[in-house]
C-alpha cells in the first residue's frame, strides 16, 4: 500500500490556497478526532506558512510552500543543498520578504513577519552559522536572549529600584536553569567564543531556548558535530520540546537524526515541497528517493567524468 501523503502541484495552477488541514498539525499517532474546545485548541497550529514564495531577482528560492506545525511537534525540513530550506526559516522569521504567500504565527497572519516582534510573538530561533557574542560570557550570551522580555525602564535599572531587581533576578534564574540543563555550568563565566564548536552551538540554543518560545526555529543545530555531540544535542532538543511544548520546525542534513527525531517530515527539492509525512512514509516516498538519488547519481557521473 502505497504510503499516504500530501502531494503538491507543479506550476501556478493555484491562486488561492486553502488553510493546512489542522490535523497535519498534531503530533505523530494522535488520530481520534477532537472533542470540546480544548482538543480543538491544541490541535491548532503554532505556525502556518500557506502558498510562500521566494525569488532574488529571476532566481526562485522556493515556490507555493505549504507547512503546519502544532505544538509539542518536532516538524523536521529536509532536502538537498540549494533546496530552500534555510532561506525559508528566514522568511518564517521575517529576514526575508517572500513574494507571495502568508505566514501565520499562532492567531496573527502576515505578508512578512516583522522581525522586531519575533520575541513578542513567542519565535526564537538559531543560526545555521554561529552568531554569538564572542567576547561575553556564556551567561551574558544566553541571558541576551531575554533582552525583548525586559519591562523596567532604563532609569528603573540605573537607579536599582525593586521591579528592575526582581525582574534582573528572575532573568538570571531563568538563565541558569537553562545552562545548566544544557550542561553548561562549568562554562558559564568563559567567553563564549573560546568554547569548542559543539559547546558553543548548546550556547545558541540556550540563547533560544531561556525565553520559552511556542516556537523555536532551529538552523542546522547539529551541523560539524560529531556523532556523540548530535546524540546529546538530540537529548536536548527533546527535552526542550518536553518541558515546555513549544512546536519545533528542524533543518538538519543527518537523516538518521531527522528520522529518530521527528514527528513529521517535509521534503524540499529544488524550491518546491514534494512530500509531507511522519519520517517512514517520507523513506517510502519514491519522489522523495529520486531526489536523493538523483543527487548521489549526479555525483557518481561527476566522478566518473
Amino acid at each position: 500500500m502505497q504510503p499516504a501523503l500530501r502531494r503538491v502541484r507543479s506550476g501556478r495552477d493555484r491562486k488561492v490556497v486553502p488553510r493546512p488541514d489542522h490535523r497535519l498539525a498534531a503530533r505523530a499517532g494522535r488520530q481520534s478526532a477532537p472533542r470540546g474546545a480544548a482538543d480543538q485548541d491544541r490541535l491548532k497550529p503554532v505556525l502556518s506558512v500557506e502558498g510562500l514564495s521566494l525569488a532574488f531577482g529571476g532566481t526562485v528560492a522556493f515556490a507555493e510552500i505549504d507547512l503546519a506545525v502544532g505544538a509539542g511537534e518536532i516538524h523536521a525540513v529536509i532536502g538537498p543543498n540549494g533546496a530552500g530550506k534555510s532561506s525559508l526559516i528566514n522568511a518564517i522569521t521575517g529576514l526575508y520578504a517572500p513574494g507571495a504567500g502568508c505566514v501565520r504565527i499562532g492567531e496573527a497572519a502576515f505578508a512578512r513577519v516583522p522581525a522586531g516582534r519575533l520575541a513578542a510573538l513567542g519565535v526564537a530561533r538559531t543560526f545555521q552559522n554561529l552568531a554569538l557574542f564572542a567576547g561575553l560570557s556564556v551567561r551574558d550570551n544566553v541571558l541576551s536572549g531575554l533582552a525583548a522580555a525586559r519591562r523596567a525602564g532604563l532609569w528603573a535599572q540605573i537607579l536599582g529600584l525593586p521591579a528592575a531587581r526582581r525582574e534582573a533576578r528572575a532573568h538570571r534564574d531563568a538563565a541558569e536553569t537553562v545552562i545548566g540543563r544544557l550542561g553548561l555550568a562549568a562554562v558559564a563565566d568563559r567567553p563564549a567564543g573560546r568554547l569548542p564548536y559543539g559547546l558553543q552551538k548548546r550556547v545558541e540554543l540556550g540563547r533560544a531556548l531561556v525565553a520559552r518560545p511556542s516556537l523555536l526555529l532551529l538552523d542546522e543545530p547539529m551541523a560539524g558535530m560529531t556523532a556523540t555531540e548530535k546524540a546529546e544535542m538530540s537529548g536536548f532538543i527533546q527535552a526542550a520540546r518536553e518541558d515546555s511544548g513549544a512546536a519545533i520546525v528542524l533543518i538538519e542534513h543527518d537523516i538518521g537524526v531527522v528520522m529518530r527525531l521527528s514527528d513529521r517530515v517535509t521534503v524540499l527539492d529544488h524550491g518546491r515541497r514534494i512530500a509531507t509525512g511522519t519520517p517512514a512514509e517520507v523513506q517510502a516516498d519514491p519522489a522523495v528517493i529520486a531526489a536523493y538519488l538523483g543527487l548521489a547519481d549526479a555525483d557518481a557521473d561527476a566522478e566518473t567524468a
